[in-house]
């Protein structure tokens, strides 16, 4: 059957890149031709990822067209002085202000100041250029820019201005309301130029796409375009069975920043060991995935240090595995109003585990309903210590009892199959 429809999918991060940027467009990838929708995806060739799955270029669908030209980034000239430290500022980790070193301080300025939106903002000029071809060549009018980095979507701008093209702005994270946006030491020019180009952006697109309901609110505030929520979601994956965990674990999988220290668990944990033995000879803390020096400086801090199995990165499929063998599944937000809007892609893959979860965030967050919604676990705001105390106190004794476990409902909706049915007939309407 001849597709219906052929669209292009501009996106920095693919595989080989690991971490939660790559997954969005990797499934919806995946499953637009089942929806009769052929997709071309446009990716650098010579890209800077800080985190690397190579599994994952298994999971590219085959019936995607892959096209890649070269990108320059500065972040090559930029790790002349300091590897370690440009590869964990591009991927976020942004040290605690008071612990910046000079050079640190310098490169968050350039960041900030000079690359406007971003480090990727010099891929833009040559890929209008190569596109423009492209979209003629192969009849396509529709193209969807996704970011952060969001330069990308100055990509879709100059397109839309040039050509008589549909286009799709894919929001994952928000621009200039992201919480490490105020980190990044911006003049007032900068400020007002990254404001401008954000507005420009969405008054311009035919279409919004973003991941949570505060972030589609936000935005409504900018621009009278069209706004469609369509969040992350969980994949079904053929995943090896490993038993549960013989001690009782609480797992963190994914990147633990600094921001995200919850000083509010560590204290309770401390608790925990000091008042109850039998806690106290059956807790594990099991993290997966880059974690800031500050979050472990904390747990050290707080003395528990002795409870903790950090297996560091791991491949994607490796780390679901993990997930599931694991009792309980810590989700943890900053406690600002920024993230309230912020849907961590895991708690998808969490929800589907069947191993109860535990997440602790900013008063009203997004997740906080999806999690009551689909009985997949109980949240926490950062002052609610001995309700949280309680609960971690009541998964222990179901898990000594051999009943720790949970009964969601709803979950379908959320499956990547769904998500990507609804994108398809937004693209169908949009056109």
């Amino acid at each position: 059957m001849k597709p219906t429809k052929k669209i292009l999918i501009i996106s920095y991060y693919w595989p080989p890149a690991g971490g939660p940027g790559v997954q969005r467009w990797l499934k919806f990838v995946k499953y637009l031709p089942d929806f009769n929708i052929e997709p071309h995806v446009y990716i650098p060739e010579n890209p800077t990822y800080p985190l690397i799955d190579e599994k994952l270029l298994g999971e590219v669908s085959d019936k995607a067209v892959i096209i890649k030209q070269p990108i320059f980034e500065p972040y090559g000239l930029a790790s002349f002085f300091s590897k370690n430290k440009t590869k964990k500022i591009s991927s976020g980790i942004i040290p605690n202000q008071k612990k910046q070193s000079f050079v640190e301080k310098a490169m968050l300025w350039i960041r900030g100041n000079v690359f406007i939106p971003d480090a990727r903002v010099f891929w833009v000029k040559p890929s209008v250029k190569f596109l423009k071809k492209y979209l003629q060549e192969n009849q396509i009018d529709t193209i969807i820019t996704t970011g952060p980095p969001h330069s990308l979507h100055l990509i879709g701008l100059q397109l839309k201005k040039e050509l008589n093209i549909t286009w799709l702005a894919d929001f994952r994270d928000p621009w200039t309301t992201i919480g490490y946006h105020k980190q990044l030491k911006l003049s007032s020019w900068a400020a007002k130029k990254h404001k401008a180009l954000e507005k420009e952006v969405m008054t311009t697109c035919d279409q919004l796409l973003v991941t949570s309901p505060t972030t589609k609110t936000e935005f409504q505030a900018i621009t009278s375009k069209p706004i469609e929520v369509i969040t992350n979601g969980y994949d079904v994956e053929k995943v090896i069975k490993k038993p549960l965990d013989e001690k009782f674990t609480l797992a963190h999988i994914g990147s633990f920043l600094s921001a995200r220290n919850p000083r509010i668990l560590w204290k309770a944990l401390k608790e925990l060991t000091k008042e109850n033995p039998e806690f106290k000879k059956q807790f594990q803390l099991k993290l997966i995935g880059a974690v800031s020096a500050e979050v472990l400086q904390a747990i050290k801090e707080f003395k528990l240090g002795k409870y903790v199995n950090h297996l560091g990165y791991l491949p994607h499929d490796e780390a679901i595995i993990e997930q599931r063998s694991s009792q309980v599944l810590l989700l943890i937000e900053i406690d600002s109003e920024e993230t309230k809007c912020i849907i961590p892609g895991k708690l998808f893959e969490y929800m589907v585990s069947e191993r109860p979860i535990i997440a602790i965030g900013p008063e009203n967050a997004d997740f906080s309903q999806i999690i009551k919604e689909t009985n997949t676990g109980t949240f926490f705001k950062y002052d609610e210590l001995e309700a949280l105390k309680a609960q971690i106190l009541i998964c222990f004794e179901q898990f000594q009892q051999n009943n720790l476990k949970v009964y969601p409902v709803g979950l379908q909706q959320y499956s990547r199959k769904s998500l990507t049915e609804k994108l398809a007939k937004l693209l169908i309407t949009n056109h």
